[in-house]
């Protein structure tokens, strides 16, 4: 009994290795039409970002001039020289 739960243990050892070896197909070719709407998607996506980014720049330079006031704000004469 022991020797076949062996054996049977060997040989599902012996399938894992071999199908993690394996070699998987290559993805098929894009066509021109799935590259220019995979970049679209892609410029669309960064644009999106760059704005909720901006947006969220804004809502903390005004959480921080309404908290510290907005007079300390003003530069200084010393900054300008």
């Amino acid at each position: 009994m022991k020797r076949i739960l062996v054996v049977l243990v060997a040989g599902v050892f012996a399938g894992v290795i071999a199908a993690s070896h394996a070699k998987l197909p290559a993805a098929p070719a894009k066509s021109d039409a799935e590259k220019a709407a995979e970049a679209e998607k892609a410029a669309a996506a960064k644009a999106k970002d760059a704005a909720d980014l901006t947006k969220a720049q804004d809502k903390a330079v005004a959480n921080y001039k309404k908290s510290k006031g907005g007079a300390s704000m003003a530069p200084s004469k010393a900054a300008k020289k």
